[in-house]
């Protein structure tokens, strides 16, 4: 055979290899085109995963019938990971199945205050969400309802309030957990009394959190 013709033969049979495996074919332009949104579940926790993560809060501003505190909320969180059935190749659904943070108040009325879930978290809102691939970078938000129980000094029943919409903190993270990340407070959150939640008795207006690695 003329030297000539091999190459256009070479060609002709790897045409007719490819055709001869569809699969195979379909699987390299695959892997091509795919966006990077379907590859970021290699950076989300693994679903069913429960995470724990300590808290600190220094300096919050709590106001409780009118009287204004800065007090220093310690504490931890732990966390679920569950699917997001609304974005399940970026993100991951936070379900809280543990929040408690406590201070001591330097005040004449009440000696410390500790916010603790009062329910359990069914619609699990608390989001993870990869925004970046390389480097990895990741929002969270979670949304946190909570009972606020504030000891009286000498003893005596404790006040016992409830948030009246979720306490909402977010991050821009680049690991998760988080290592001594700073979590910021959407907005203040007023907490009322249980039996008549149209009565703000209290404000929480700053909770600058930072979270794990403490």
């Amino acid at each position: 055979m003329p030297p000539r013709q091999r190459p256009a033969l070479a060609a002709v049979a790897a045409v007719l290899a490819l055709a001869a495996c569809p699969m195979l074919a379909g699987a390299s332009a695959t892997a091509a085109t795919a966006p990077a949104s379907t590859r970021a579940g290699v950076l989300l926790p693994p679903i069913g995963a429960e995470i724990p993560s300590s808290m600190l809060a220094v300096n919050s501003e709590l106001e409780v019938k009118g009287t204004t505190y800065h007090v220093d909320f310690r504490g931890g969180i732990k966390q679920r990971v569950d699917v997001n059935p609304n974005d399940p190749f970026n993100s991951v659904r936070l379900r809280t199945v543990g929040f408690k943070v406590s201070a001591e108040i330097d005040g004449e009325k009440y000696s410390s205050v500790s916010f603790e879930q009062n329910d359990v978290d069914v619609d699990a809102r608390s989001t993870l969400t990869v925004t970046q691939q390389f480097p990895p970078k990741y929002v969270e938000r979670d949304e946190l309802s909570f009972a606020a129980i504030f000891e009286p000094k000498g003893g005596g029943e404790p006040l016992v309030l409830e948030t009246k919409a979720p306490m909402v903190l977010t991050a821009d993270l680049t690991q998760y957990p988080s290592r001594g990340d700073l979590y910021r407070l959407e907005k203040p959150v007023d907490l009322v009394d249980p039996e008549h939640p149209d009565n703000v008795e209290a404000v929480l207006k700053t909770f600058p959190s930072k979270r794990g690695g403490l």
